[in-house]
Formats: structure tokens, C-alpha cells, sequence
């Protein structure tokens, strides 16, 4: 019982700091029905495991604009939304938040990484 408080009581505080910080920092909302079909379907591909289109899905995302919470390496990874039309992998993105999936937040950029929403539902 002890231990569940605990970890529940944790989970709680990581949720709050990173809604605290999304309202404060450069980090705006979008909600999961206010996402581009393409984000729809890359977080949908995210949540079962894939199988996922591009060789960086999964990959370490390193936070370098700092945009997003300072969180230790390794916490961030990126996939790629399909852009229509777009030769490369454009610059729509997911990027999750957590150790490992299930993943505890999720950030879309459509401008490669110059701003971010976190995604609520």
C-alpha cells in the first residue's frame, strides 16, 4: 500500500510539473482531436509499438532548442508525422516524454522543434 502511494504520489508530481510547465514555458496545448490525421495515426502508431516508417523513429530526441523540461538524456524521443506531399521526413514531429513506453507526455512540433504543444485529451 505504501509503496503504490508512493508511486501514484509520483506520478501525480511529474504530471503536475509538466502541465506547470507547458503553461509557463514556450510549450502551448493541443488536444489528440485537434491533431492532423497524420499525428493522429503517428501517435496511435506509438502507443501499439509500431511497426513505424522511418529508421530515426524511437531515437533519442536531445532537447538542444530547449524548448521542452530539461529532463536527463534519453527521457525524450522523436517520431516522424507524415507530411503530404514532402520528399523527406518534413518537419512535423512527436516527441515523447518518459523512460520508456508507456510514455507519460507527448509534445507535437510542426516547424521542426521551433515550437511545441503538448498533447492533452
Amino acid at each position: 500500500m505504501r509503496i503504490y502511494f508512493r508511486q501514484l504520489l509520483l506520478v501525480f508530481a511529474l504530471y503536475l510539473s509538466v502541465s506547470l510547465s507547458a503553461l509557463a514555458g514556450n510549450v502551448g496545448q493541443i488536444s489528440t482531436r485537434d491533431l492532423p490525421p497524420e499525428a493522429r495515426q503517428t501517435l496511435r502508431l506509438i502507443q501499439q509499438g509500431g511497426p513505424f516508417p522511418y529508421d530515426k523513429d524511437g531515437s533519442v530526441f536531445g532537447n538542444y532548442e530547449r524548448q521542452l523540461p530539461k529532463r536527463a538524456r534519453g527521457y525524450y524521443h522523436e517520431y516522424t508525422v507524415k507530411t503530404p506531399y514532402a520528399r523527406n521526413r518534413g518537419a512535423k514531429r512527436i516527441i515523447t516524454g518518459g523512460e520508456r513506453p508507456p510514455y507519460y507526455e507527448y509534445y507535437y512540433t510542426d516547424d521542426h522543434y521551433a515550437s511545441f504543444k503538448l498533447i492533452k485529451d
